[in-house]
Parts: C-alpha cells; sequence; structure tokens
C-alpha cells in the first residue's frame, strides 16, 4: 500500500490560493490531511479577473456557500452574459448569453429554423429567442426555476464579483475549516537531490515547512514551478494579438447591468464590470499597435465617473506554462500561464485545474501516468479555449486601424478552421471534448459576426415556411411576456441580496 498524501501546501493567497485551500479543506474533511496557506503580507493584487462564467456559482454552492451571503460579502451582481459592442464592425452589438437559443424541434437544433428563413430571404434576430438576451436588453433579472420543464427557464448566470473581497471571504471560510495560514515570503526551495521533487520551503522568518504536495498559486513569477523546477513556457503569442493591460476602478455612474460589457477599441477591447459599490474598469491592447501611454490616456478618456485608484499596468506572459503539474508541484492561476481575459475565463481555469488534480489526486508515489493524464487534459481545454477566442478577432470585418486589419490576417489552428468551414456549409456547430464553450457560446459569435451557412439542414429542408415562422412568433412572444413580468437587475438585488455596506 502506497503511501497518502498528508500535507498540502499553497505558495500565493488572492483569488487562486484562496480558491484553492476552500476546494482542498472540503476535500480533507475526514482525512489525516493538513493544509497550509503561505501567503506574502505585501502581495500585489492584479484584479482584473472579476467578472465569472457559471460554473463560479457551481464551484461556491458545492463548497456549502449559500449564493447571497456570497453576493453580499462580495458586493456582486449578476452576469447574464457579455455584450461586444464595435467588433464585427463600428457600431454592431451582439450578445453572448449563458443560454441556449430556442430550443430543438424533430431533433433538428433551433438555429437551423432561423438559417432557413434566411435562406428565404427572411431574416430573424436570433437573440429574440433565449431569454438571457431578452432579459438583458431589459435590463431585468430573475433567477432560473431549475426545476421547470419549460425552456424559457434553462439559462445560467454567473457573477461579476469583486476579486479581493472574494479573497477576504474565503480566507475566512477556509480558516473555520482548518487551513494553517501564514504571512510570510519563501526565501528558499529545497529540491530533493534523487527525485528532484520540492522537500520544504524556508520562510524569511526563518521557519522551514515540509509538505508533500505544493500548490504554485505565486501568479507570474511561478516562484515553484518556474524559479524552482525550471518548468518553461509554451509559447501562445503567436495565435493571440494582445499582450498587455492597463486598468482602473471608477465610481458606478449609472444602474449596474446584469451583463458585462466588452468595446472594441483602436488596439484591442475595453471591459466595463459593474459591482454593486463600483465599476472596474480595463483596455487589453497590442504593445504593437498602442504605447502604454496612449492605452492609458484612451481607457481614462473613456470611463464613467471618478477614478477611485490608481491606474494599473499589466504585460502578460508570454503563453502557457508547459505542464501545470511536474512532480510533486501543481500550478494554478497566473503560475500556470495566461490567456487574456476575454470570455472572463482567468477563474473557471483555476477552477477546472482543480477539478482535475481532484479527479487524479496523488499518493507520495506520484504516478506519472496520472500526471500526463491532467497535462494532457489542461492542455487540450486550452487549446479548445485560444481557438474560441480568435474567432473574436478573425471575423471581425473592421479595417479603420492597423490593428482590426492585423487581426483579420491572423494565422488560426486547423481545429478552427475545421470549425468554420463545416459551420459555413450547413450551420453545424463542431464540438471537441474538453470544451469550455458549448454550442450556443459559438452560435453567438458565429451570428454575432455574419458568418452566414451555405445551407441548412437538410432534415428541414420540405419544412413549411409559414408554420416555422408562426412557432417563432409565439416563442418570441411568449419570452418578452416573461421578461416584462421580471425585476429589474438593481430591484432584484436590493429585494435579496444588497450588500449591507459599502467598502
Amino acid at each position: 500500500m502506497t503511501d497518502e498524501i498528508k500535507k498540502i501546501v499553497i505558495v500565493g493567497g488572492g483569488t487562486t490560493g484562496w480558491m484553492a485551500a476552500a476546494s482542498l479543506s472540503r476535500y480533507a474533511q475526514g482525512k489525516d490531511l493538513t493544509i497550509t496557506l503561505i501567503e506574502s503580507p505585501d502581495i500585489n493584487t492584479v484584479g482584473v479577473g472579476e467578472a465569472t462564467i457559471p460554473n463560479f456559482v457551481d464551484f461556491n454552492r458545492q463548497l456549502g456557500i449559500a449564493d447571497a451571503d456570497l453576493i453580499k460579502a462580495t458586493q456582486a451582481t449578476f452576469k447574464l452574459g457579455i455584450e461586444f459592442e464595435d467588433w464585427y464592425q463600428k457600431g454592431s452589438r451582439f450578445f453572448h448569453p449563458f443560454a441556449a437559443y430556442g430550443a430543438p424541434l424533430e431533433n433538428v437544433e433551433f438555429h437551423q429554423y432561423i438559417n432557413k428563413l434566411k435562406t428565404q430571404g427572411v431574416t430573424q434576430d436570433i437573440e429574440d429567442y433565449c431569454f438571457a438576451c431578452v432579459l438583458a436588453k431589459k435590463g431585468a433579472f430573475a433567477a432560473p426555476n431549475e426545476q421547470s420543464r419549460n425552456s424559457i427557464n434553462h439559462y445560467a448566470y454567473a457573477y461579476h464579483i469583486d476579486a479581493v473581497l472574494y479573497a477576504r471571504f474565503l480566507t475566512q471560510f477556509c480558516k473555520e475549516r482548518g487551513v494553517c495560514h501564514i504571512l510570510s515570503t519563501v526565501s528558499q526551495v529545497t529540491l530533493n537531490a534523487q527525485s528532484g521533487m520540492i522537500e520544504s520551503l524556508k520562510l524569511n522568518d526563518g521557519q522551514i515547512i515540509d509538505g508533500d504536495l505544493f500548490i504554485d498559486c505565486s501568479g507570474f513569477k511561478g516562484v515553484l514551478i518556474e524559479g524552482a523546477m525550471g518548468v518553461g513556457l509554451e509559447e501562445d503569442t503567436h495565435w493571440l494579438p494582445c499582450d498587455s493591460a492597463v486598468a482602473v476602478q471608477t465610481e458606478l455612474q449609472d444602474t449596474p447591468t446584469p451583463y458585462t460589457r466588452a468595446i472594441a477599441k483602436e488596439a484591442g477591447w475595453q471591459w466595463c464590470i459593474p459591482l454593486q459599490h463600483r465599476m472596474g474598469n480595463g483596455y487589453i491592447y497590442s504593445s504593437k499597435f498602442i504605447s502604454d501611454e496612449q492605452a492609458k490616456e484612451s481607457l481614462l478618456n473613456s470611463v464613467k465617473g471618478r477614478t477611485i485608484t490608481e491606474v494599473k499596468h499589466f504585460k502578460f506572459p508570454k503563453g502557457r506554462r508547459k505542464v501545470i503539474w511536474h512532480k510533486n508541484c501543481f500550478a494554478l492561476g497566473l503560475a500556470a500561464g495566461f490567456l487574456e481575459p476575454l470570455e472572463s475565463l482567468g477563474i473557471s481555469l483555476i477552477q477546472t485545474a482543480l477539478a482535475k488534480l481532484l479527479t487524479f489526486f496523488p499518493d507520495k508515489s506520484f504516478n506519472q501516468a496520472d500526471i500526463n493524464e491532467v497535462n494532457r487534459l489542461h492542455n487540450s481545454e486550452l487549446d479548445c479555449i485560444i481557438d474560441f477566442l480568435l474567432v473574436h478577432y478573425k471575423l471581425t470585418q473592421r479595417d479603420d486601424t492597423a490593428f482590426w486589419r492585423h487581426c483579420q490576417q491572423l494565422p488560426i489552428p486547423q481545429s478552427l478552421a475545421h470549425k468554420l468551414a463545416v459551420y459555413q456549409s450547413q450551420g453545424h456547430v463542431v464540438q471537441y471534448a474538453n470544451e469550455s464553450f458549448q454550442q450556443a457560446s459559438w452560435l453567438a459569435m458565429f451570428y454575432g459576426f455574419n458568418l452566414q451557412p451555405e445551407r441548412f439542414d437538410a432534415r428541414i429542408k420540405g419544412l413549411d415556411n409559414h408554420l416555422i415562422e408562426k412557432n417563432l412568433v409565439q416563442l418570441k412572444a411568449k419570452l418578452a411576456t416573461a421578461a416584462s413580468q421580471c425585476l429589474s437587475h438593481q430591484a432584484f438585488i436590493n429585494q435579496h441580496c444588497k450588500a449591507l455596506s459599502d467598502v
């Protein structure tokens, strides 16, 4: 019988470290397993990943955290999806919802009926047939009825959160569950001379912390995975065009929207993330097409309200970590690499990596086959994400700046080329294993960027167009009526989960 893991050591706090501690503390219940988190007292929080996707809601529920408690503690608002402005062309907009469009009819996907009408010259706005989109346009929100069989109620949502407040919330949560919290900085990492595994950490106060499994949540530096173990990066910069960001927080001027705004700019895009107490703003850009100072000026000229923080600049690392699991070291968050925050995937990638670790949780033998499989799954997931992010740039018709002309010429992986070709043929959406984004997300991009299939599903070729239009009219009216009965986003927050005080 092999030896069980007894000691887990997490290096780094913030959102990444405390999410790891929370998830692992739940796993440790009833086991002879201790968790120690070492957090630098002068940590500089990045604070750009404040928008989430629906699996974040599930993550916290699985920890036993009540939705309202989390929302109040983090000054959160609700997120039905992302509104994209000026991406396809200047003046254009489309919405990426966390929900499907309509429902399949006669085992044929709903969007194929929209495509059939289009070939006959009848244009429909597919967003009229998604309840999340209809709610977003009204600035309304309603929690879905998960017990209902009605397709109207089959939508998901996420949150906009204050990442600093969330880390603070999880800190208390984890301490109550026995996680040992040490405020100090790692000054030395001792590796076993034979195995190359991490044996212990020396802290700047002289403490020696030994462990069996080490989780690197130390951000871009990768104190363990890079600094001690030398696991480099795979450069992905030839795929995605942006390499820098500038961010600032402002006072909230208007009622918060139940969605994130992503606004295409001259050399990248700007995010607007509303919380209950403030607005998060940032400009993601390519340093090849705009200087840091110009990006800062562009952001400050476009935000609403008084700025309440200093402007922060960030340079992205050159790609993903070659492996996120090496011997007895597992990298999470920025230590594992970085993809730009388009589509709000930073926190999601922490969650999915933790899920892989728990699925293949090691003993002290650290079976290499398990490690290889986790690394394979992670890289496959990132490959699919890069495909999805590239669509946002590749399909643009903007040619008003050098940046957007450059985007139209970007090379794309064969996997994405295949997806685009299949959709353009008959409107079918290809789904690979380990996809973070399902069919509705790809459809949001294809419709948003006006990618037209040459044909539609042959199974509905003989179906009468008038019958299709009649069904669409009924569904559209049903969704509009349901949305009109919902509270505004702000009213829903006020009634159910308003934070008790500003911070």
